[in-house]
Formats: C-alpha cells, structure tokens, sequence
C-alpha cells in the first residue's frame, strides 16, 4: 500500500479525498491535517467519513507524520501551498497541490489575477499540469502536479479537441459555467449561506475570474495556438455540480457530426469522458470522476456550441487529482476512482 498524507483535510476537497482513498485498493492515509481543526476527530467534523476513519483525528501541518506519506496532497486555500511546497519538497517523494499555486506558468499573471506576487516563481515549470487526458505523459511519475481548477477542467475538456484540429477560431471564445455551492470551500460567506443561494442564480467575477487566464494556458499549452477567452462564471442552487456552455466561430464548413467525431476521436478511449449526443447534466456526473460532453453546430447563426458536465469535487478537484496521484505512484489510473454517478 502507498502511504498518503492530506494537508488541509478538514475543507471539502480534503474531505472529498479522504472519502475516494476510503476504498481505493493501493492507498492509505495515514495523516490528516488541519490547522484549525487540530486534535479533532474527523468523524465529528465529517460524520459521513466516520466507519472509514474511526477515531482519526486532523493533526497540525507540521506534524512529522506527513514525512512518512510516499505522496502528500495539498487541499489548502490560494496562496497557502506556496509556503508549503518548498519545504516539503524532497523529504516526500510526490506532491500533489489541489490550489492554484502552481497551475499557470507565468509568474506575472499572479498579481495580475490573484491580487499578490508569487513567493516562490522558480518552482513554477517545475509541476506538471494534472489533466490526465491531455498530459498523461508528463504526469507518469510526477514529482510535482498542480491540480486544475473545476472551471478550466470542464471548459477545456470540453473546447481543446475542436481546437487542436483547427475546426474552431482561438480567438473570442465564451465559457459560460455554473457551479455548485461546494466550490466555494467550506468556510461560511455571506452569498454562500442557504438563505442568499436557495432559490437564486447569479453571475460572479465578471471578466477577471482568475479562472480565465488558466484556461487560455492550457488551450494554448495543448494546441499550440493563441487563445483568447471570456469566462462568465455562475453560482447555482446546488451542492455539487459544473456545466459548461462553451461557444466559438467555426472555421470552414463544420457540422454536429463533424464536432462529435473529433470528441469521439479524442475520448472514446478515455476511462473518464462520455461523449454522447445527450445534453449533459450535473446530476448525471454526481460523485463520479467522469465528465460528459457533447457539442452541437448551428449552421443558422453560425456558432458550435459545446456542453460538459462534471462533479466539481471530484474530476474537478478530488477525483482528479487521486487520478493524477495514481499516475505518479505507477497505479492503474482507475484505481479507486468511480465512473458512474449516482442517481437519484
């Protein structure tokens, strides 16, 4: 069994992992850490986790425990891991960062979208980037892997095959997306209680979501080609849940049937992404590592509409990054990750 350690385990994503490594046959966490949380039970924070975890309790950060973990994951908040990885580094041989920290490779777009310098910029081509379906080559092994982020996962899942055939322009693409309540972390916020979600829908970071600048990365990372993209982010009445409504302008004659072969073409070997002619839906992906994805040309205003889904904690947070995990430790990809939802 590999040893696992999670940093941060007392939010969502942390929880989130400590339920999929519950039953994954290679895996065991030996450490959960959570600075506020410390000296608790997990159980009694997370009643769910309780006969996977007995009277395991979160520990500090710095507890040596995390030392003895073949792999660490990192379920901090922005900012927190970028203290944490240098000094972790080399004494476990695999990190994985659920954040942010690591994700874009130019060290300027921090301040620029996320409000501060960057402490440790020289570590930033160091990770590889955790989208399995488009870099599984790179993460064979990993030392360092910085998880995406929900939004740019759906989006980019959805739009890079039509894009690296050349059947979409690169520039003006729109994301439209909705995402659940969870992705905004566990800790209360004012817009996230029951009383201002519940029967609501709004748009939030109008044009400098920080998610934009990582979608247009790894678009242009994968395909080789500039990428401009507006991203119109939306908070639904909902726990969990992404959809993605991605529009972009043709290039030359492009039919449904022509969209749909290039996604078959692209996932139909992939354990994790059904491509179908259905429109997709949150509650299809519920609790699974998949996501779903179709697409449609309309030739009377001239636009290719592609749709995905996905379970944000897991292919867009959790589940993708044990997928990752299990590429870096030389496991089977699928190990302990599901691939149906669950319904009702």
């Amino acid at each position: 069994m590999d040893k696992v350690a999670i940093i941060g385990a007392s939010g969502f994503t942390g929880a989130e992992l400590m339920r999929i490594c519950s039953t994954h046959p290679h895996i065991e966490v030996i450490a959960a850490t959570g600075e506020t949380q410390a000296g608790k039970r997990v159980a009694d924070l997370y009643p769910s986790l309780a006969a996977a975890y007995g009277d395991m309790e979160y520990v500090p950060t710095d507890d040596t425990s995390v030392l003895e973990a073949d792999l660490v994951f990192l379920g901090l908040p922005h900012g927190a891991s970028q203290s944490v990885v240098p000094g972790l580094r080399g004494q476990v041989e695999h990190i994985v960062d659920l954040a942010s920290d690591f994700r874009l490779d130019d060290p300027g777009l921090y301040p620029e979208w996320y409000g501060d310098e960057h402490s440790a910029p020289e570590m930033l081509d160091e990770f590889a980037y955790g989208l399995p379906e488009l870099f599984r080559a790179e993460l064979s092994g990993a030392e360092l892997i910085a998880v995406p982020g929900c939004y740019p996962t759906t989006a980019v899942l959805g739009l890079s095959p039509l894009l690296k055939a050349g059947r979409i322009d690169s520039a003006g693409l729109i994301v439209d997306a909705a995402t659940g309540v969870s992705g905004a972390g566990r800790p209360p916020k004012p817009h996230t209680t029951f009383c201002a979600v519940d029967e609501d829908f709004s748009a939030y970071g109008l044009l400098d979501h920080r998610h934009t600048p990582e979608m247009e990365m790894v678009l242009r990372q994968h395909t080789g080609t500039e990428v401009s993209v507006i991203f119109t982010p939306h908070l639904a009445p909902m726990n969990r849940g992404i959809l993605a409504t991605c529009y972009a302008r043709p290039v030359g004659d492009l039919t449904t049937d022509d969209v749909l072969g290039l996604l078959h073409d692209a996932y139909d070997d992939e354990p994790f992404v059904v491509v179908s002619e259905r429109s997709p839906s949150t509650k299809a992906t519920l609790g699974s590592n998949s996501c779903h994805i179709t697409a449609r040309v309309d030739p009377r205003t001239g636009w290719v509409v592609v749709l995905s889904a996905l379970d944000n904690l897991v292919k867009g947070a959790s589940g993708g990054a044990v997928q990752c995990a299990n590429l870096a430790l030389g496991l089977p990809e699928t190990a302990g990750l599901a691939v149906a939802g669950m319904y009702p």
